[in-house]
């Protein structure tokens, strides 16, 4: 109902009133809402959303608050706000950059509105005469202006008072959505409707103790007014209700993998190491670090255990966690045991096997490379050879999970920088041997609310201590207008014998975004600024070959500077490379960029990184340069990382097979984490002897558990 303009939701049912009010129910089909129709809801149905109460989750991304609409005359600078106005003029400007200008306007004044990448789809967005809402904060440059504001388009004035002078929800859209008329507006129309119309409650899986021991929301009420809340304090805390569930939900898909794991006996066994373990151990050219030393321990221990060993290996980039991995596989063989070696790119595969592959040799070890690179024919050799069991260890890409690989006793799969794989990815490698032992890497440190949250199930062990000998990267970050004197101080480290690297975001030109790419950067500074410095470029589109040849040439110090892309993110290792600019760094993570750094400072001499920002710079993205020039412990980045971007973009939640958080934030929420931890103890431990309440969660979890159908095998 409204009241005043202001929609209202009734905590109870509806009731019926008269044959021309229509009923809704959460199973109702979404075709037959009013304002939908077959072709809408077809193209609903394609994002998941089906019915009545699939759309009551599909929930607003933010708000934008236009309780208090400010005239463009009263605007003051560094104030946010919200303003109603029509478009002046538009258009494109050119500068050192170009950007995208609308000058909006209203009865008491105007102001100049600025985007500075996606200069084609904003110029598709405005034509003079139209009204939109903006909301955004006010800055000054040559006159009052807003950049990157929210827009809202407003048709008509009647549009204006449903759309405007409140808290209104911003849905996540897509570009098929929007075409059938369900932008935000659409969208808000839709759900109005619904809670106007809705003749039933959302039932509470929660039992009411639970909800008041930790002051939770009813799910009824969390849900209506997350879509159309009465003011900022209400969103907040119906997005913790919502949030707990997620995170319950989560940990319980965790616990439930953990108990399964753990009820199941392997059928290969292991003896203790042998002779070629201690033998290879004894030659490598190098002393195994302290921590080196403690998670070899615990890992050839797991190994020796009847469960199947999941275990997760993390530390900071060059921590020297492969070494681990491999004295890992070498107790395989020793016990006639194969290992499934995956690492996310060619260039990674492609090293361990180089590493490696000699001095395993040596000590009666054979091993191969299997990637998508190779001939279809040596493919099928690889294959066939692993099939008979000839091969030991097999280094290799998503090429392993293949039909035609095989495994004649695979007792050891280890998977490299584990987030880049997708969960079906996984689970088919695992799936080639019989409940094999699973040791999964990463070189991101995984702070601790992730291990409990996200890898629960699996044991972990952390390399934190360096490989002796390593100097800390000297970084800063700059501006882009110091492009020549950085180009300079790059000839100079050149002659004195330095290499390095420098990285772009794109590798072409792109009329979406105005970022720096490194195939005209090559041209460009191939024939100018450095035309006297030995260039080359690695991306992801170049051939297997040439990259190959590009990168042999770069290790052997026939070239000066590689110009690449995030391509070399993981797997290149140069010791004696020392330089790294990283241009565009504001649109980069914390944590990329501490992967990104790790490339250099590999050998004994002194690394430099110098992180080139890009204007216009917003107030996170200073922050995240700043703590990345003053940080270098790996495990406090990502810390940091954590509480800046959330965990979906760091760690792969998507790629884990586990669902995309939608409300929470495992930085925020880290009590709500510790709640739900607590609660599935005591519904785990007390299985037999749950209340009526608990025991309806217990069977809710599991059933929405067995509906998604997640099981991350071994990890």
């Amino acid at each position: 109902m409204t009241v005043g303009g202001q929609f209202v939701i009734d905590s109870g049912p509806k009731i019926r009133q008269n044959e021309n009010v229509p009923e809704l129910k959460l199973n109702s089909p979404l075709q037959y809402v009013k304002g939908v129709g077959p072709r809408k809801a077809e193209v609903l149905a394609s994002h998941g959303l089906s019915a009545v109460g699939d759309l009551l989750y599909y929930f607003p991304r933010h708000y934008l608050d236009r309780t208090n609409v400010v005239p463009i005359g009263q605007l003051k600078v560094d104030q946010t706000a919200t303003i109603v106005g029509e478009v002046k003029a538009h258009g494109i400007l050119y500068g050192k950059g170009r950007r995208y200008e609308v000058i909006l306007g209203d009865d008491t004044g105007n102001i100049i509105l600025l985007w500075f990448g996606g200069v084609k789809y904003w110029e598709r967005m405005f034509k003079k005469g139209q009204k939109f809402a903006a909301t955004g904060t006010v800055g000054y440059f040559q006159g009052l202006q807003i950049v990157h504001p929210d827009m809202e388009r407003l048709d008509d004035c009647s549009d204006q008072m449903v759309h405007a002078g409140r808290i209104i929800p911003v849905y996540p859209q897509t570009s098929e959505l929007s075409k059938v008329g369900l932008g935000s507006k659409g969208m808000r129309q839709i759900t109005s409707f619904i809670f106007e119309h809705l003749t039933e409650r959302i039932g509470d899986h929660l039992p009411a103790t639970v909800r008041r021991e930790h002051d939770l929301a009813d799910l009824h009420e969390a849900i209506a007014k997350t879509h159309y809340p009465d003011n900022r304090d209400q969103i907040e805390q119906c997005r913790r209700r919502l949030a707990f569930d997620e995170l319950l939900g989560l940990q319980y898909r965790v616990f439930r993998n953990k108990g399964k794991k753990e009820a199941t006996t392997k059928k290969h066994s292991y003896d203790p190491p042998g002779q070629r373990l201690r033998g290879f151990r004894k030659a490598l050219p190098f002393e195994l670090t302290v921590d080196q030393k403690a998670t070899t321990k615990e890992i050839l221990e797991d190994l020796q255990g009847q469960h199947p060993m999941s275990r997760l290996l993390h530390g900071d980039v060059g921590c020297g966690k492969t070494v681990v991995a491999v004295l890992a596989a070498l107790c395989a063989a020793e016990n006639q045991l194969q290992t499934a070696f995956m690492a996310p790119t060619e260039i990674l595969a492609e090293q361990h096997f180089r590493n490696w592959q000699p001095r395993l040799a040596e000590v009666g070890v054979e091993t191969a490379l299997l990637t998508a690179s190779l001939t279809a024919a040596q493919r099928k050799k690889v294959g066939e050879r692993c099939g008979s069991g000839e091969i030991d260890i097999v280094f290799g890409t998503h090429a392993l999970i293949y039909d035609y690989v095989s495994f004649e006793r695979l007792g050891l799969v280890i998977i490299d920088e584990q987030h880049r794989f997708g969960v079906e990815q996984r689970g088919k490698l695992y799936a080639k041997g019989e409940d094999p032992d699973l040791l999964v890497m990463t070189a991101t440190p995984i702070p601790r609310t992730l291990t409990l949250t996200l890898y629960g199930d699996l044991d972990i062990s952390t390399i934190k201590t360096m490989p002796p000998g390593r100097k800390p990267v000297k970084t800063y970050w700059r501006s882009s207008d110091i492009q020549d004197q950085l180009f300079t101080y790059l000839r100079e480290e050149v002659k004195k014998g330095g290499q390095g690297y420098v990285i772009y975001p794109l590798i072409e030109k792109s009329d979406q975004v105005e970022l720096e790419n490194v195939e005209d950067a090559f041209a460009e500074l191939s024939q100018g600024s450095l035309k006297d410095v030995r260039l080359a470029m690695v991306h992801g589109r170049i051939k297997p070959k040439e990259r190959d040849a590009i990168l042999t040439r770069f290790r052997e110090g026939e070239i000066d500077l590689l110009l690449a892309t995030t391509v070399i993110e993981v797997g290149i290792d140069n010791p004696e490379a020392t330089l790294l600019v990283i241009e565009h760094a504001e649109r980069f993570g914390l944590a990329q960029l501490h992967q990104l750094r790790g490339r250099v400072g590999r050998g004994g001499k002194q690394a430099t990184v110098i992180a080139v920002a890009h204007t216009p710079l917003s107030e996170i993205a200073r922050q995240r340069l700043e703590y990345f020039v003053s940080q270098t412990d790996g495990f406090q980045i990502a810390e940091a990382d954590l509480q800046l971007r959330g965990p979906g973009e760091i760690f792969g939640v998507r790629q884990s097979g586990l669902p995309e958080l939608r409300t929470a934030n495992l930085w925020r929420d880290r009590d709500l984490l510790e709640a739900g931890r607590k609660l599935l103890e005591e519904l785990f431990a007390d299985r037999d002897r749950l209340d009526n309440q608990h025991r309806a969660l217990y069977k809710y979890l599991r059933a929405s558990a067995e509906d998604r159908r997640v099981y991350l095998g071994g990890g």
